[in-house]
C-alpha cells in the first residue's frame, strides 16, 4: 500500500489539500482494511497524537515545522466535515 502523500510531497494551496484528501479518501475504500487506524475513533486518535508528536517527525525527515501552517483551516475543516453534506 503507497500513501497518499509522501514525506517530501507539499500542499501549497486549497486545491492541492482537496485533491489529497480525494486520494486519501479513495485510498481507505480501496485499501482501509490495511490502515492501521480504520476507524473513525481509532483515526482521530492517531491524528492528535501524530500532530502532536509531528515536530520529531519533521525532524527525521530533514525539515523544519513549517511555520505558515494554517492550523485554524485544518481545524475548521475537521470539524465542518462532522455536519456538511
Amino acid at each position: 500500500m503507497t500513501s497518499p502523500l509522501a514525506p517530501d510531497d507539499h500542499i501549497g494551496d486549497r486545491e492541492a489539500f482537496s485533491a489529497f484528501l480525494a486520494r486519501l479518501r479513495a485510498d481507505h475504500a480501496a485499501n482501509g482494511q490495511q490502515w492501521e487506524n480504520a476507524t473513525l475513533d481509532r483515526f482521530l486518535e492517531a491524528l492528535e497524537a501524530w500532530v502532536a508528536a509531528s515536530p520529531g517527525w519533521y525532524r527525521n525527515f530533514g525539515h523544519d515545522l513549517p511555520p505558515e501552517g494554517d492550523w485554524t483551516f485544518f481545524a475548521r475543516a475537521l470539524a465542518a466535515a462532522r455536519i456538511y453534506e
